[in-house]
């Protein structure tokens, strides 16, 4: 079976989870403390990041957006980048905005910030970072909204992996209560609608020893 090495709240590794389920392919989680720079762990990925997946008898991929083409050319059955050139640019434009401009402007400043300093033993939060990413993610709710306003799902009319990474950053940030969602009714619906997905309830079922999340966290009605 193909495995897939993880960590609980990086949201790459959610990204990649939900992908997996949404194509309906069996597959093994593996916990990977990647800080800690297994030899074995680095073998499969010289970058030392999590995810990485291992395909039985075929490629070890790594880097998620990488493993999420890889698998949406292989198992075509159920496309999730797009159905042709336009669509695939935007979801394409969609999945960087996430993982690379609201990471570093959010998830970075508050989950990395609030939670895995601590996980790690790397000290204290930044209180200035944290300020910054309460800050940012209202800008990027508004724009989420603004999206899902005006379209079916983030890109376009299909689901596709830009709502799962978008909805894969968000779900780390909810973890620990940042998500200001009375404020922003049209994004909060939009993620209702990712959460209720069942490829997207597994994530909600995980609970990291010593952070628990809000109340609201796994409810699919808020």
């Amino acid at each position: 079976m193909r495995a897939l090495y993880h960590f609980w709240l990086c949201p790459f590794s959610r990204k990649v989870r939900v992908l997996l389920a949404e194509k309906n392919l069996p597959f093994e989680l593996r916990f990977e403390k990647f800080w800690e720079r297994r030899d074995e762990f680095l073998r499969l990925n010289p970058s030392g990041q999590v995810p990485v997946l291992a395909e039985p008898d075929g490629p070890t991929l790594a880097e998620s957006s990488a493993i999420c083409e890889y698998l949406d050319e292989t198992y075509p059955d159920r496309p999730l980048i797009g159905f042709d050139p336009p669509a695939r640019a935007e979801t394409r434009r969609l999945v960087a905005w996430f993982d690379l401009k609201f990471h570093r402007e959010v998830t970075r400043n508050l989950v990395d910030e609030k939670l895995m300093k601590s996980f790690m033993g790397m000290g204290a939060p930044d209180s200035e970072s944290i300020r910054a990413g309460k800050h940012n993610i209202a800008y990027h709710l508004d724009y989420i909204g603004w999206l899902a306003d005006r379209r079916t799902w983030l890109s376009g009319d299909d689901f596709s992996v830009a709502d799962i990474a978008a909805a894969a950053h968000l779900s780390c940030v909810d973890y620990i209560g940042d998500v200001p969602w009375d404020d922003h009714p049209v994004a909060r619906d939009w993620y209702a609608r990712v959460k209720s997905r069942p490829s997207f309830r597994p994530l909600l079922a995980d609970h990291i020893v010593g952070f628990a999340p809000p109340r609201h966290y796994a409810d699919l009605d808020f």
